[in-house]
């Protein structure tokens, strides 16, 4: 019973997107492992930029910094 947990910053993943990850994920698992689809559990979790860090800083200034790079 395969569990996969994804983890994304919350930037506006779509309802369609996240689909598409449960759904690939779950071919994938299937393609690969042969592990059935009805057994598979997919989760995925959306964290705030403000609790996800990058090189000693977080993911909000991270985006900051690079709107102002491209303004």
């Amino acid at each position: 019973m395969p569990y996969v947990h994804i983890r994304v910053t919350q930037e506006g993943v779509s309802a369609e997107q996240k689909r598409a990850l449960i759904e690939g994920t779950t071919e994938l698992l299937f393609q690969v492992l042969n592990k059935p689809p009805a057994s598979t559990f997919v989760v995925i979790e959306e964290v705030p930029t403000d609790n996800w860090g990058v090189g000693g800083e977080t993911v909000t200034a991270l985006r900051q910094r690079e709107r102002r790079i491209s303004s």
